[in-house]
């Protein structure tokens, strides 16, 4: 898959790169999945740097693992993957499924995943949804029992950061929203089981209703944080 989608960066140095030097103790990882195809233009891009502004105020040495996918980085699963997701032995490691692997891999080595994506549709972007496919699969990251699917991953804190031309909660809301329950629903079945949202709603009513909806969601970033981490 490309590499190119995936740097390591620090915030705090905007677009700077960092590598972990030999010898040194491992820093704490933050994985940030960026899904609009915006790129860093987007609503959903800014908040997230907004959340990641606030966990490097309380883990100033974290590296922060950007990996874009807005532009579709991240190919859909193949044969190879669905053939492995139907058998119990060991999958060939051609095709998606090594995607899928570099991916899982990726996500059990942070610490704190950042997820900042658009509503489209009322739901996750496809872009999104491809790689969901990818890091929830059977047998690697969950089980089925006779109880119930399993995860098999750590949990760790997730913060996922909407922007939505629309209102899908509070008071003047005009649309549904499947998106906050499927992603609290889908990663719950690896092992994440508590996604903390924030968004930035009404993006299409106008540059003083974006600004509205970026100063709600700056406190709210704001209060969370202060109760985390006083």
């Amino acid at each position: 898959m490309g590499h190119e989608a995936c740097r390591m960066m620090v915030p705090l140095g905007a677009g700077d790169s960092v590598r972990e030097q030999p010898g040194v103790g491992r820093m704490k990882r933050i994985l940030f999945i960026s899904c609009s195809p915006r790129g860093r233009a987007a609503e959903s891009h800014r908040l997230a740097q907004k959340i990641i502004g606030h966990l490097m105020e309380q883990e100033p040495d974290a590296a922060v693992m950007e990996r874009m996918i807005g532009w579709g980085t991240i190919g859909h699963v193949d044969e190879n993957y669905a053939i492995a997701q139907a058998s119990s032995s060991d999958p060939s490691q051609s095709g998606s499924i090594s995607v899928s692997e570099e991916l899982i891999q990726e996500l059990e080595g942070t610490d704190i995943l950042v997820i900042g994506t658009p509503m489209h549709n009322f739901t996750v972007p496809s872009v999104l949804k491809a790689w969901i496919d990818h890091v929830v699969r059977v047998r690697r990251t969950f089980n089925v029992t006779p109880g119930g699917k399993v995860g098999l991953l750590r949990d760790r804190p997730v913060f996922v950061a909407i922007s939505s031309g629309g209102r899908f909660s509070g008071e003047r809301a005009r649309q549904p929203d499947f998106l906050t329950p499927y992603l609290t629903a889908v990663l719950g079945v690896i092992g994440l089981r508590d996604p903390a949202f924030f968004s930035v709603q009404g993006t299409g009513s106008g540059p003083e209703a974006i600004a509205a909806a970026r100063a709600r969601a700056d406190q709210a970033l704001r209060e969370h944080f202060s109760l985390v981490c006083p």
